[in-house]
């Protein structure tokens, strides 16, 4: 089985490189797909939405999302596809997949992977009321069932968790360079949003990003991004480790408007030394990207 999950993680890694070999050569457009397929950063949301008619559904963005978790953790795939309505609405579907990592004592206690469904309700639009100050204002949910990672795993079971968040985000077009500034709150009974299973309970988290747009050749943009999420403090079924802040740190690419494809590079500080004599080995891992719009 081993064996199996080395070769199948060579080959998402070869396959990787070449799509993003692919993608450099030809133009880009940003379609701001986060990990688990809401409208967003690299793991955080934005308050906007996917793009949709002010009556009707828009048209669907598929997603595939790479993170190298390490030796201890694995790797982790996601696959997403996220349907805007009404100008206002947005909802999806995510099939998070896991290959295991080497490591005989902590490796076990991650498994296949789960399900997501999110949704999302932009209930006041950016500069509303002809005002160049009003953000975009937003709440929504992301729901996970079929979780055995880290607690699940502890108990042979599978378990289920969530977040329901607000979400402000504002892009500054007033500067020399635009600035996009996001931030908000979730409820959430998970940990690193399911990758480390469930929290004990329920906590408030706060979560923020900021970037800033850089113009490039031939009318193309890149977004430098840089975000935040407090996790919360412990993993269920271990009272003793600790999960710091996320941060992580990306680069979207987002060229003329004909094209149909996106890419977002990250590196995301996850969790490294979260107990005495454990070490995940995941305090600064490489992530990637990539959605395509119909």
């Amino acid at each position: 089985m081993q064996s199996i999950n080395r070769v199948f993680k060579y080959g998402i890694h070869i396959i990787t490189v070449a799509i993003s070999i692919a993608v450099f050569t030809i133009s880009l457009q940003a379609q701001n797909i986060g990990w688990e397929g809401e409208t967003g950063v690299f793991v955080t949301p934005l308050a906007y939405t996917a793009q949709s008619p002010k009556s009707g559904l828009g048209k669907p963005l598929v997603a595939f999302h790479y993170l190298n978790g390490g030796g201890v953790l694995g790797d982790f795939y996601n696959i997403s596809g996220t349907l805007g309505a009404f100008s206002r609405i947005e909802f999806g579907y995510t099939r998070a997949l896991h290959s295991l990592g080497g490591d005989p004592n902590f490796s076990p206690l991650w498994n296949n992977g789960f399900n997501i469904v999110h949704g999302k309700l932009n209930f006041i639009s950016e500069n509303a009321g002809k005002t160049k100050w009003v953000p975009a204002l937003s709440v929504g949910f992301v729901a996970r069932s079929q979780v055995r990672n880290v607690g699940g795993a502890i108990q042979n079971k599978d378990t289920i968790n969530g977040d329901i968040y607000l979400v402000a985000s504002k892009t500054i077009t007033q500067t020399v360079v635009p600035i996009i500034l996001s931030g908000g709150v979730r409820g959430t009974n998970a940990q690193l949003w399911g990758l480390g299973g469930n929290a004990p309970n329920w906590s408030a988290r706060a979560f923020g990003a900021a970037g800033f747009v850089v113009k490039l050749p031939k009318g193309a943009n890149a977004i430098i991004a840089a975000e935040i999420a407090q996790q919360p403090t412990h993993p269920d079924q271990l009272p003793t480790a600790v999960i710091p802040t996320t941060i992580t740190y990306a680069v979207r690419l987002a060229p003329i408007a004909e094209s149909k494809l996106n890419v977002d590079f990250g590196v995301a500080q996850i969790a490294g030394k979260i107990a005495p004599g454990v070490d995940l080995q995941a305090r600064s891992r490489l992530g990637l990207q990539i959605s395509y719009g119909f």
